[in-house]
């Protein structure tokens, strides 16, 4: 079963053919990376203008990259939410006309599924599972006990841990996009900064505006008593932080809830500190972890497509009355 995926959710056009939902057959990613980038940050209605721009030009391209015609094509999944609302719309109603015009199955995914399900694009997701979802709109932890069954344990409660690392990235004078510039420096610097752990309680829940707000209040400080900043250890402490709880309380849903499996899905799943402390305590708890290959971790359409593949043997299908929803629960 083929599965065109789209993907419009931010910044990127991305559209990918996935066959039975784990063989990747062709992706096209068109991002607005280096546009946005002059202004610091995605602006929506460029962003918005941008799709419009480039979504026929990505169906063409995928389509021609996998030899293939929407004849062959047995079922169109699209991201409905959550994101830019403009951004979403372009996508949703590519994949309606598209939907409309073949006759093909409209297939509704929602943004973090498709997160997740870009891991099965690596290896079969083995269940019962705990996903931790990291991004820049979503920092999760999530319980599936079967394919599509997906359970909210917890989230952050104001920043998102990708959110919090573009903020912090602009006050010490890192360009966009923040996270992977933080990344990279905290790899040459040392944890010499005294940073709150955020949020450091027995729930699944996080919180990234105190770490946040500390960051800033001590590069204010240090500033206005003339010191100097290290922006390497700053970048150390920082993200030695956030990879620290976030770990804790991953490791604190998989045993509580007896899971043996982990995956790591969103855009901070290619941060390699996270990477590497994540994989330390699971190796130390034999637990199994699948974080999916970079090209995965941010928006792209294959994993909208395995996804897809999923809801739709799920029954998971809508009409041409399917709607954009900028914020939408995970279930």
């Amino acid at each position: 079963m083929y599965i065109l995926g789209i993907e419009s959710s931010c910044d990127e056009t991305s559209m990918s053919i996935i066959k039975d939902g784990t063989i990747e057959v062709a992706t096209v990613v068109l991002s607005q990376m280096d546009t946005h980038a002059y202004y610091g940050g995605v602006v929506p209605e460029i962003a918005s203008r941008m799709h419009i721009e480039n979504i026929t030009l990505v169906l063409d391209e995928v389509l021609k990259k996998a030899n293939m015609t929407m004849d062959d094509i047995d079922g169109i999944a699209v991201t409905y939410g959550p994101g830019l609302i403009g951004s979403l719309l372009v996508g949703l109603m590519a994949a309606k006309t598209l939907s409309f015009i073949y006759n093909k199955p409209l297939i509704p995914v929602h943004h973090i599924a498709g997160h997740i399900y870009a891991n099965n694009l690596v290896k079969p997701l083995k269940f019962p599972l705990i996903a931790l979802v990291v991004s820049g709109g979503h920092t999760e932890l999530v319980y599936m006990k079967e394919d599509y069954s997906f359970e909210f344990l917890g989230g952050t409660l104001d920043d998102a841990v990708g959110e919090a690392y573009d903020k912090v990235a602009r006050v010490i004078g890192l360009p966009y996009p923040g996270g992977p510039n933080v990344d990279k420096l905290a790899s040459l610097g040392e944890d010499t900064y005294d940073l709150p752990l955020p949020l450091n309680d027995e729930s699944y829940n996080f919180s990234f505006s105190g770490l946040k707000s500390a960051v800033i209040n001590l590069v204010h400080n240090e500033t206005q008593r003339g010191n100097e900043i290290i922006k390497e250890n700053l970048a150390t402490s920082f993200q030695n932080r956030v990879t620290e709880i976030l770990v804790k309380k991953t490791i604190m849903a998989l045993k509580n809830y007896k899971v043996n499996n982990l995956i790591v899905a969103g855009g901070v799943a290619a941060n390699k500190g996270l990477r590497m402390h994540l994989k330390a305590a699971c190796d130390k708890e034999n637990i199994n972890l699948t974080i999916p290959d970079i090209k995965y971790c941010t928006d792209n359409g294959a994993m909208i497509g395995a996804a897809g593949y999923y809801a739709y043997s799920k029954g998971h299908k809508a009409d041409l009355s399917l709607n954009a929803k900028a914020t939408v629960e995970l279930k």
